[in-house]
């Protein structure tokens, strides 16, 4: 697996303000969304492109164009909702499928509640939205979905991750093609196993505990 944490100064303000508390849903909501375009730049840096010609109004130029079959991005319910428009915003042209998955309180391993993919995913670049990589369990299961059905080169981008889900995931996705990209990687998880410092539960904080 290949692991590149962001280390722009645009990213490390965006999420200073994702962290502090006080920050309203609204604003996080916002802010999340800007982070992960930001983040996007660097997740598709292998975006699969082929050459194209096109005419200029001066003279006919030689560009490059995504290839068939689009990108896949792939949102982990509920909390990956809020990475969609930040993704979106830099392939507007991409796929979107949906996978739910939600973490027992008490394991802290996830279980998979819902899904909206292919059946067939051989040859699609897929892209994995998942807010925390805190155990690594959710998103080392949804990328095993992905394998499952044929995927083999999968990107997986997250606001924050913290050293415990990071070797977890290395060690489950040995011999898989994966890039992981990371806004920052923390201290480490608590015995509850949230992120430390982190910004909280992610989902929560979007869209407001749901109660």
């Amino acid at each position: 697996m290949r692991v590149h944490v962001a280390d722009h100064p645009l990213i490390t303000h965006k999420l200073t303000v994702l962290r502090d508390r006080e920050t309203p849903s609204p604003q996080f909501r916002s802010l999340v969304a800007e982070l992960i375009t930001l983040l996007s730049y660097e997740a598709t840096r292998e975006v699969r492109v082929e050459p194209v010609t096109v005419q200029t109004p001066v003279a006919p130029y030689s560009g490059l164009a995504l290839s068939k079959p689009v990108p896949l991005v792939v949102p982990i319910l509920r909390a990956g909702l809020g990475m969609l428009d930040g993704m979106m915003a830099v392939l507007p042209n991409a796929e979107v499928g949906f996978l739910g998955m939600a973490r027992n309180e008490e394991t802290l391993e996830p279980t998979t509640y819902a899904e909206r993919l292919p059946e067939d995913l051989s040859g699609r670049q897929c892209f994995v939205l998942d807010p925390m990589l805190a155990t690594g369990g959710s998103l080392g299961a949804a990328l095993e979905f992905l394998f499952q059905r044929g995927a083999s080169d999968v990107t997986a981008i997250c606001i924050l991750g913290a050293p415990e889900g990071l070797a977890r995931l290395e060690k489950e996705t040995e011999g898989r093609d994966v890039r992981l990209v990371l806004g920052a990687l923390d201290e480490r998880l608590n015995e509850v196993g949230y992120i430390v410092p982190g910004l909280g539960d992610a989902g929560d904080r979007l869209y407001g505990l749901a109660q």
